[in-house]
């Protein structure tokens, strides 16, 4: 086990030192646990180590004990285990004895002394209790009040829920469930499997049937999102942010008379696309690569040919799927935000060149935040009065706790 806390140890000092993303390591399933667990709670493990030190230790000693705190407190692993792997962690780190010493010191201190007071302030012991930053905290309580803030912390620390995108041009909701083992979980919009607990990610990926395109990963918010573009047999679609690729696969696979164009301002993630287009089986997908932010895009854009429909899934602070992306939530500043919200004005603006007379946009981000969702729209409808509004915003994480926390706005052009 002690290697596995190793890969752990690695993956959580490069998040710390320079923002790696945690699920793109490759880590076993422990070890994953275990380093998205220590980032998910990150703020409260380094509070529980303030509250047993007289001052902070080493950026490498703070990794390894979070990483001791959270199998003692928030894992199904022995206080004894916890502590004399993290002590023997520390000396295959080469961080001395003495270091090892204190490891020991400490985490034995908190087996014996437990979790600490959280602060009496509520803003203040939202933040710590959850690990979401006090400016975000504070944002929520502006925003939502404080009993659906504190709702909305406690919710950035589940796990989220994982589900398969069962590919009906090759096989059916039923029929694949009994086929891959998981019979008798919830299906939602006869495409969507929900993954029991106990049933390991990895292990659906090795399935011969994962292989050859009758299902792939995907959260049902998307479908609520794709929905609301009314799609229609023959239709032009143009997926304008479409890596990696899992909206335009369920466009695909939903109606293959449809006519998708799928770009997006990365050739890798476009290459990655094609992968997956080729395991699914699907042929009514052309890719290309178009970077909307610069400001020529909408001249050379609205020369060309048009749109009927236009999903416009832009880049966003991932407020709504803090839970899936841990990290995400000490990359936010006020600043970065208001940043990414004219970034997606930008694009916006220069992607609705595209739309045909009568066409549908969709406008969604996979967060709920104001600044980045009913603030863009409202800005652009009054720049552009000849698109309006078609019914209200769809926010698929209210209605279903399972659900990403996407938001999705309906759009049309009636010059």
């Amino acid at each position: 086990m002690l290697t596995e806390r190793e890969e752990a140890y690695r993956v959580l000092l490069l998040w710390q030192k320079d923002g790696s993303f945690i699920k793109e390591s490759g880590l076993s399933p422990f070890a994953m646990e275990l380093a998205l667990g220590v980032c998910r709670r990150h703020l409260y493990l380094e509070y529980f180590v303030k509250s047993l030190t007289k001052k902070l230790p080493s950026l490498e000693a703070r990794v390894i004990l979070e990483m001791g705190l959270f199998q003692m407190f928030f894992m199904d692993v022995p206080d004894y285990a916890a502590i004399n792997d993290s002590v023997e962690l520390a000396k295959s780190a080469n961080l001395g004895e003495s270091t090892a010493r204190f490891v020991n010191a400490v985490l034995r201190t908190a087996r014996r002394q437990g979790e600490p007071a959280l602060p009496p302030q509520r803003v203040r012991r939202v933040s710590v209790e959850n690990s979401v930053p006090e400016w975000l905290v504070r944002r929520w309580f502006d925003v939502y009040g404080g009993d659906r803030a504190e709702a909305l912390a406690k919710a950035t620390l589940e796990r989220p829920t994982e589900w398969i995108r069962v590919n009906l041009q090759k096989t059916n909701a039923p029929v694949l469930a009994e086929k891959i083992g998981i019979t008798g979980a919830s299906i939602l919009y006869d495409r969507f499997i929900e993954i029991p607990r106990d049933v390991g990610v990895k292990l659906l990926l090795a399935l011969p049937e994962f292989v050859k395109g009758e299902f792939s990963f995907q959260n049902p918010s998307a479908f609520e999102v794709v929905k609301l573009l009314d799609l229609k047999p023959g239709l032009k679609v143009w997926d304008a942010c479409a890596a990696p690729g899992g909206k335009t696969a369920l466009m695909a696979e939903m109606d293959s008379s449809l006519e998708i164009l799928a770009s997006d301002s990365s050739a890798s993630r476009l290459e990655k696309m094609q992968d997956l287009m080729n395991r699914l089986g699907l042929t009514n997908i052309k890719t290309e690569v178009i970077d909307l932010a610069p400001a020529s895009a909408e001249s050379r854009l609205s020369s060309e040919a048009k749109f009927d429909r236009i999903l416009l899934d832009v880049p966003c602070s991932n407020m709504g799927v803090i839970a899936r992306r841990p990290e995400s939530v000490y990359r936010m500043t006020p600043e970065s935000i208001n940043e990414v919200a004219e970034l997606q004005f930008k694009i916006l603006e220069n992607a609705s060149a595209a739309l045909a007379p009568g066409g549908r946009l969709v406008y969604a981000t996979c967060s709920p935040d104001p600044t980045e969702t009913t603030r863009v729209i409202a800005r652009f409808v009054k720049a552009h009065p000849e698109f309006v509004k078609v019914g209200e915003p769809v926010l698929p994480g209210l209605k279903d706790s399972r659900l990403d926390g996407f938001f999705a706005q309906a759009l049309e052009y009636k010059k």
